[in-house]
């Protein structure tokens, strides 16, 4: 196969076609569509891993319109009436078929690198944690718009209809569709009784990765190997298909497909707290004194570190032996829906927190005293308004001996419903003698943390239980 050949298929193949416009359509979404993937350190500009998970993402519809175009090209020959000729040439049918395929391959793959290369540059400017453990994640996405062209094409060689290309598309839009809504979800509950759906091993069959909610979170090695074996064995039937020449040869194609789908599914975790994992490099800290980040956030560390010390002073002084001893960046991932965990000794927090983000300086030091009182009893994955941020404000107001509003409340008439809210409890507080004030808020903070009762509701002084 040499130059010419090369450069004579890619004229008469789609694959110049089907690269723009898996690059223009995946810039396009991300660009023009103002989503969760812009914010936070899960943006898909962050972090590596957001990088490529989010890219990872986009294969939903990537990879039918993959699919979809491969068959398109695979009608190429019937289209031009010249199937019966060329199985008359010398040529091997296997030759033809791995310079069509190879062709769409390459670009397909290239538009894929380039649209990473888009996240790249900007990831290299806004974060100073470099690894290469999100480089699998994207390797495979790639591999998937190979696969997928290659058995489009396989497909489009065997059933050549004009009716093809658009029902594979549609076909494996679906099926993408449905392992991430129904087939590939199993439906469980948390300790509390929520009802939550939590990935399968089925899921992992596509290509597309469910939404990025941590940015220390990534795919195990076993989701990879997995996922390869079944790309592979596609991307094997594809080309059997393309250069089968009778219906028994194309009924021995499907071997591969088959028999990756059994070992794919064998090497896939069954168990969904061992298909999205902890990065454990990331997740290591990095401390300032009594003040930790994570390494993945290092960069943040400075300014954390001086009002993180300063919260620890006033809780001490406001607290005593009860104050918590150290400000650390939480780790703990937990499953949507789930009561979080807090630690008494030490203020957890996340730096994509309304409170936490929206707050620099000073403000930072009141959040981290919010977290250290009142840590929040929303589930995981869930946010709202109401009772522990009273809480939180009263609890922050009597650390300082002075009602503030406090940072990331959402929209100023929220803030001014919180201070509405808090300003007659902190007035009851404050008019309590000492041990009094002391008493209701151990009971807060019995009811905080342990996430049982109401925080707000013992402050008032009612049953914290």
């Amino acid at each position: 196969m040499n130059a010419r050949v090369l450069r004579t298929e890619l004229k008469r193949s789609v694959a110049p076609w089907a690269s723009a416009l898996v690059l223009t359509s995946a810039l396009a979404f991300l660009y023009l569509v103002d989503g969760a993937w812009w914010r936070g350190s899960t943006a898909w500009t962050a972090q590596w891993t957001s990088l490529a998970l989010t890219t990872r993402g986009l294969l939903f519809y990537l990879w039918p319109i993959a699919v979809g175009l491969g068959a398109l090209q695979g009608l190429r020959d019937h289209r031009s009436k010249m199937s019966e000729l060329l199985t008359s040439t010398p040529r091997p049918a296997w030759h033809r078929a791995a310079t069509m395929a190879g062709m769409t391959a390459i670009a397909l793959v290239s538009a894929f690198a380039l649209l990473v290369l888009v996240g790249a540059v900007q990831v290299l400017a806004n974060t100073e944690y470099t690894h290469l453990g999100w480089l699998p994640i994207s390797l495979v996405g790639a591999l998937s718009l190979a696969a997928g062209a290659v058995l489009g094409m396989g497909v489009g060689r065997t059933l050549p209809s004009a009716l093809t290309p658009p029902a594979l598309a549609m076909g494996t839009f679906v099926f993408s569709a449905l392992m991430h809504m129904s087939l590939g979800r199993t439906q469980t509950h948390t300790a509390s009784g929520i009802p939550v759906a939590e990935p399968n091993q089925v899921s992992l069959l596509s290509p597309a990765v469910q939404e990025v909610r941590n940015a220390l979170v990534t795919l195990s090695a076993s989701v990879h190997i997995g996922q390869t074996i079944w790309l592979l064995g596609l991307a094997a039937t594809g080309f059997a298909l393309l250069a089968a020449t009778t219906s028994r040869t194309r009924l021995i194609a499907l071997t591969p497909l088959l028999a990756g789908a059994v070992i794919a599914l064998l090497v896939l975790p069954s168990d969904s707290r061992r298909m999205y994992v902890i990065d454990k490099a990331a997740a290591e800290l990095v401390c300032d004194g009594p003040v930790c980040v994570t390494k993945m956030h290092q960069g943040q560390l400075a300014g954390l570190a001086g009002p993180g010390k300063e919260a620890l002073r006033l809780l001490h002084d406001a607290l005593g032996g009860q104050a918590p001893a150290s400000v650390r960046e939480n780790t703990t991932v937990l499953p949507d829906g789930s009561t979080p965990r807090w630690s008494r000794e030490t203020v957890l927090f996340d730096f994509d927190e309304d409170i936490i983000a929206a707050a620099e300086g000073e403000e930072l030091t009141w959040a981290l005293i919010a977290k250290g009182m009142v840590p929040g009893c929303d589930p995981v994955g869930w946010s709202g308004f109401g009772e522990d941020d009273f809480a939180r404000t009263v609890a922050v107001g009597w650390v300082f001996g002075d009602l503030r509003s406090l940072p990331g409340a959402g929209p100023a008439s929220l803030r001014r419903e919180a201070d509405a809210e808090a300003r007659p409890v902190w007035r009851e507080l404050e008019a309590l003698p000492r041990d009094g004030q002391r008493a209701r808020i151990n009971a807060m903070r019995a009811a905080a943390f342990s996430c049982k009762g109401d925080a707000f509701d013992a402050l008032k002084g009612g049953a914290s239980q």
